[in-house]
């Protein structure tokens, strides 16, 4: 898997999407959990993901964090980077589905950001399949791209200006 195919149909694909669905754990995070002696977890994110999520808000492109997990921690994270946020999803794939169809968009205009073998059945259904670069070896085959940077050190980043950039009009 080669990162940013430079070819004219990978960068059409990029400019043709619509919606980033991104996997939490493992994506916005190193897939690392910090558990607490009260039973409570905390995670490490990547600040500059917020950044990148603005651009893609900046040329139309809507996001939405679908989690296996139902925890606080990414609810709290999503809210503060203003995005959809489902959790406690067992189904990710239905879940896409009705966010798809709630948005009106078609799945040939999604593009989703996963690491691991939940992920597989989204993958295998969207326009644009992306894995992290430290993916589970399970899924890597499915991904149109794979991210330099690893989940919860700039993949999130990588992706959304990998996809603005395609959208944004060149100037000379």
């Amino acid at each position: 898997m080669k990162h940013a195919p430079k070819d004219a149909a990978f960068q059409a694909k990029l400019q043709s999407i619509k919606l980033v669905v991104f996997d939490f754990d493992g994506v916005f995070t190193d897939n690392t959990v910090y558990v607490q002696q009260d039973g409570s977890e905390s995670v490490r994110c990547w600040r500059s993901d917020g950044l990148g999520l603005a651009r893609l808000k900046r040329v139309n492109v809507e996001t939405a964090i679908v989690s296996t997990e139902t925890n606080p921690v990414v609810k709290a994270r999503a809210r503060k980077l203003s995005m959809r946020c489902m959790q406690g999803c067992d189904d990710k794939l239905a879940t896409l589905h009705t966010l798809a169809r709630e948005l009106g968009i078609p799945l040939d205009l999604v593009a989703f950001v996963g690491n691991d073998v939940n992920d597989l059945a989204c993958l295998n259904v969207v326009g644009l399949p992306i894995v992290v670069h430290d993916a589970h070896a399970d899924v890597v085959a499915a991904a149109q791209y794979r991210t330099g940077t690893p989940g919860g050190r700039g993949a999130v980043r990588e992706v959304c200006d990998l996809i603005a950039a395609a959208r944004e009009p060149t100037t000379r």
